[in-house]
């Protein structure tokens, strides 16, 4: 059966027993929501597109990581050939497909992203929120520019603060807190909104590189803290009662799973109390190919999705829960006619709508006569400054507004992609070989982790002329760097390597972020929006409770709900929203079905 055929044949699909609720992707969402719902005594199957993954069998500790298969070969990631996208910069260029994974990797499998995330684990800041209300009553209606299309959540940080802290506690996050109820606390991040208790493990032990930044930091009268790492700094045991063990410090985070059980993901973190539920089934390698409206078009009746032997099933579900990586949200939303499409021209339509990204940059430090030991790190290992994050700092002259966190995080020192050498350097031969051999050791990268704000001209949509394998338009994305986003790295940079001078170099590469974007270089995995959370069916998707305005038995998680992207790592706000939506199906929604969110 052909792509066309198989889609055409959806209908006539085999047609499996009703259940209480199907989920779409069993990462961090997926895994959460249905750890919360067969606790409330749901009958609940998980539908991935990925394989089973598992510590014990695919990590185990003798299991050698190996940089050249995970990181350069992409082992744990989807491949294009199973699912692509196509892209363009501006909405006049021509989108062609993504036919090797660049700028950002989409995760494949059990797990999802939790399995080869860094873990550096964030609360976005109070005012990251409430954005454009913020910003106007500070600075005035001209500060943000005309086609910047930043919004309100719909939800403040006090709202989300107890799912914060039910992720942290979840995870076992290491840090040390800089506000607990209002007090600040030395030693934490003075800028970070009220916490009703501190991390439920100490930070991590810093290496010299992340200590000699936090010297040079604290010197020039910055408040240096230790990065919240879901990398923990001894063993734990969470509420579900899962053990995790302290990390070893190997150096392989990202783009690879832990054998050490100390890196928090689903499979450390949840999956283990889950898959003892008799009310819960999980099915991989099972590609979801649309959710099912009734004749009404208000309500989600089931979900047909293919094995890989070819069968076609639906399965029918009184919940749906679309859990999949931000990216395939949208595009299973588009195709299945969920939400007016949106349209760049009208400015109409909210599916695909405020597409962002992340803006992040780094400064090269070269030394003589010091050693970083770069290869004693972990994913989230390092001290970082928050002065210049958000709108901690006046944006009234400076021509940009939006910020980032900047630190010191030493995340690795593997031999393929870890040799820094001066610029000026040889690409190559003898002189290239002696610089990577003298600074391997004496080197060392810092680096800010930018805001991404939304614009009238980013965004998602089908493609008119790409197919995938199963007959369905690829979903095509149209982004590009504003100069506000370049504008913003140029002087979080210049900040950035004032810090780094001090730490005593011979010599220092600035990298501040430039255009236009990139779709081959990889930058980081944190894509958002598309189907965004508000409190108007007009510019929002999704109600503060990430429920569809138009489906009302449909809520969708992830970074597809960020109206734009603040300038911390996404994860943590992602998995608070995620518990914050079960807190609602469990305690409202099944008790009353229907819209949370009344207009």
């Amino acid at each position: 059966m052909d792509g066309a055929a198989m889609m055409s044949a959806a209908s006539s699909a085999r047609k499996l027993p009703q259940r209480d609720v199907v989920i779409i992707g069993l990462g961090w969402t997926g895994s959460i929501l249905a750890e919360e719902l067969t606790r409330a005594g749901l009958d609940v199957v998980a539908i991935e597109r990925g394989p089973w993954r598992d510590t014990a069998t695919d990590f185990p500790t003798t299991y050698a990581q190996d940089e050249l298969r995970y990181h350069i070969r992409h082992e744990l990631f989807l491949r294009p050939a199973q699912e692509t996208m196509t892209f363009r910069n501006q909405p006049s260029g021509t989108a062609l497909p993504i036919r090797s994974w660049g700028s950002f990797m989409p995760p494949n499998g059990v797990g999802g992203g939790g399995v080869h995330w860094n873990a550096e684990t964030w609360r976005f800041l109070p005012s990251d929120f409430q954005l454009r209300t913020h910003l106007t009553e500070r600075y005035g209606n001209g500060i943000i520019p005309a086609d910047m299309t930043i919004q309100d959540w719909g939800v403040t940080f006090d709202e989300l603060e107890p799912y914060y802290d039910r992720f942290e506690y979840l995870c076992g996050t290491s840090g040390k807190a800089g506000n607990l109820k209002g007090a600040k606390q030395a030693g934490g991040n003075p800028w970070e909104g009220p916490r009703s208790r501190d991390y439920p493990t100490p930070p991590q032990p810093q290496p010299y590189g992340p200590t000699l930044f936090a010297q040079a930091a604290k010197e020039m009268g910055y408040s240096p803290f230790p990065q919240p790492s879901g990398n923990l700094s001894q063993a734990y045991t969470n509420p579900l009662g899962v053990t995790l063990g302290p990390c070893t410090y190997c150096g392989f985070c990202e783009w690879f799973g832990c054998g050490n059980y100390s890196k928090a993901s689903p499979q450390t973190t949840i999956l283990p109390s889950l898959l003892r539920r008799p009310n819960f089934e999980a099915r991989t390698l099972c590609e979801v190919l649309q959710i099912n409206l009734d004749r009404s078009g208000k309500r989600a009746r089931s979900v047909t999705y293919v094995t890989t032997d070819g069968e076609l099933l639906e399965q029918p579900a009184e919940l749906v829960l679309l859990c999949a990586f931000q990216l395939f949200n949208i595009h299973l939303l588009l195709l299945s006619g969920i939400g007016k499409p949106y349209d760049p021209g009208s400015g109409e339509g909210v599916i695909g709508r405020n597409y962002s990204y992340q803006t992040t940059s780094s400064v090269d430090a070269f030394f003589d006569g010091k050693n970083f030991n770069p290869f004693v790190a972990s994913g989230a290992i390092g001290m970082c400054i928050d002065e210049f994050n958000g709108d901690n700092f006046d944006h009234g002259k400076l021509g940009f507004v939006g910020g980032g966190y900047m630190g010191a995080v030493q995340t690795n020192g593997r031999p393929i992609q870890s040799t820094r050498v001066p610029s000026g350097t040889p690409a190559w031969g003898a002189e290239w070989k002696k610089a990577a051999a003298k600074y391997y050791l004496g080197s060392y990268e810092a680096a800010t982790h930018g805001s991404c704000y939304s614009y009238r001209d980013s965004y998602c949509d089908l493609d008119p002329t790409y197919t995938d394998g199963l007959g369905r338009k690829l979903m095509r994305i149209t982004f590009d760097f504003h100069q506000n986003e370049l504008r913003m790295s140029e002087y979080l940079t210049d900040r950035l390597a004032e810090i780094v001078q001090k730490m005593g170099p011979s010599h220092i590469d600035k990298k501040p972020r430039k255009g236009p974007y990139t779709i081959t270089d990889y930058q980081t995995t944190h894509t958002c929006g598309g189907a965004i959370m508000g409190t108007d069916p007009k510019t929002s998707a999704l109600n503060p409770y990430l429920q569809s305005w138009d489906v009302p038995n449909l809520f969708v998680m992830g970074a597809t709900a960020f109206p734009q992207n603040a300038g911390y790592n996404p994860t943590g706000t992602v998995a608070a929203l995620a518990f914050r939506a079960a807190d609602a199906i469990v305690n409202q929604y099944l008790k009353d079905p229907g819209p949370l969110v009344r207009i």
